[in-house]
């Protein structure tokens, strides 16, 4: 076992062995990261802060996941909890985020028409907090509905009606 030191720059303990393989994870999975939080939250500021929150989480606990191999589906877990939290503290400020991050959203459509995205995304924004993780997850994250059950903590029948419905008003409010 490698000694347990305080890293002081994150304020957790992490394993010496395991710092060089904390840095790996974290070019490997922080863009996915910022990205999940980004299309839960509809704020780049906020989904920097939330990625980063869930990185020191995931180091905090690094030396005590019996399964290293999930630690990505850690990471989005724990992005999804600080999502959620989030949006429990702070209800009031909730509106004002989202007409913020409608100013100053990502700007990439990776080909897609730009009128069309843009009118997804802000209907995708007024979808209810559940239905829009169970879509990002399924539609974005292209995740299975076992795995967005349980990262949402539910059955797969409501990830099932949770897209289901979602994806009903966003074909109601922009076409197919």
């Amino acid at each position: 076992m490698g000694r347990t030191s305080v890293d002081r720059t994150i304020g957790v303990s992490v394993r010496r062995t395991w710092r060089g393989e904390l840095g790996e994870f974290y070019a490997a999975h922080a863009q996915s990261a910022k990205r999940l939080a980004y299309l839960l939250t509809g704020d780049n500021q906020l989904a920097e802060d939330i990625a980063q929150d869930a990185f020191v989480k995931l180091a905090g606990r690094l030396g005590g996941l019996r399964n290293r191999d999930a630690s990505a589906a850690y990471l989005r877990q724990t992005v999804v909890n600080l999502s959620r939290s989030h949006f429990r503290r702070q209800r009031v400020e909730r509106t004002y985020l989202q007409r913020e991050a409608s100013m100053h959203r990502m700007e990439t459509v990776e080909g897609r028409d730009a009128v069309v995205a843009d009118a997804l995304w802000t209907e995708l924004q007024h979808l209810a907090y559940r239905q829009r993780c169970a879509v990002v997850l399924r539609y974005y994250e292209d995740l299975s509905e076992n795995q967005t059950a349980e990262i949402l903590g539910c059955s797969v029948g409501a990830v099932k009606a949770l897209t289901n419905r979602g994806m009903e008003q966003l074909r109601a409010r922009v076409g197919s």
